[in-house]
């Protein structure tokens, strides 16, 4: 492979953030085994929807949940 790590980061670091970002995802991407976080992560999402349409949980307002959620980091 052409340069290193190092030359290659530096180069990198030149390219407008959006490019920075693109290329750690494809970067990313081309080291996560198939059936990766994101796709687990929408299998949770799709069966979360399911329980909340079929009734099974309750929503909560979002201030509730932040106000629970800091309340819970400062103990």
């Amino acid at each position: 492979m052409k340069g290193s790590v190092d030359t290659i980061a530096a180069e990198a670091a030149l390219l407008p953030a959006d490019q920075r970002l693109a290329l750690a995802q494809r970067i990313l991407s081309s080291v996560e085994p198939p059936g990766s976080v994101e796709t687990e992560w929408d299998a949770e999402i799709r069966d979360r929807i399911g329980r909340y349409d079929a009734g099974g949980v309750k929503s909560v307002p979002a201030a509730d949940a932040l106000a629970e959620a800091n309340r819970r980091l400062r103990r």
